[in-house]
């Protein structure tokens, strides 16, 4: 066994000791959902046994989880830096788990528009929390007030835009593939406070 196998190995046993233990599962509680004896699965879990490939379907499967997930090894690069675009005070960063979705950073010191002419809609979803003031979401014909460490999630086929209330306010975006598309298309921003 190479020392990257011994890694891998371990880190299986591991995660079907946390998630099991995330379930709030003894290892009987595990053993029978899995089919297995208590005191095998306590082998597994303690690397006195070897790790069969039927056995690692048949407990992802009782732990809610797909064989991927449960052998997926761990990145290296696990720290992201991100791309500044300065011109529209947006910090993006790419999530490596799922390309298509991004997570922007930007600071609203505009309220929303007044006119609704000035609100985007376009396919997609987005969720946003409010870091720091307050941020005023304009969805449709209605009003919402987002205080800090509270989120908004909706999908962007709603005429929408976002701005602050009462002074600076730092939102936290997160754009699936089609949400950050129609905002490149449209493009990224406007000066009357639309989230880009």
């Amino acid at each position: 066994m190479t020392h990257e196998d011994g890694e891998l190995d371990g880190l299986v046993r591991k995660r079907i000791r946390a998630l099991r233990l995330a379930q709030g599962w003894s290892l009987d509680e595990l053993a029978t959902r899995a089919n297995l004896s208590q005191s095998s699965l306590s082998r597994i879990e303690n690397g006195r046994r070897r790790l069969a490939l039927d056995q690692l379907v048949i407990l992802a499967r009782a732990l809610g989880t797909t064989l991927d997930q449960l052998v997926e090894t761990a990145a290296d690069d696990v720290i992201s830096s991100p791309t500044i675009d300065a011109a529209h005070g947006l910090l993006r960063w790419a999530l490596k788990a799922d390309p298509g979705m991004s997570v922007m950073r930007r600071r609203m010191t505009e309220p929303p528009p007044e006119n609704p002419a000035h609100m985007r809609a376009h396919p997609g979803h987005e969720w946003l929390v409010v870091l720091s003031g307050t941020a005023v979401l304009m969805l449709g014909h209605r009003q919402f007030r987002i205080e800090t460490n509270q989120a908004a999630e909706f999908p962007t086929m709603m005429p929408h835009a976002i701005g602050a209330e009462g002074g600076p306010c730092d939102v936290l975006g997160i754009f699936d593939r089609d949400a950050r598309r129609g905002h490149q298309r449209e493009g990224g921003d406007d000066a009357q406070g639309a989230y880009g």
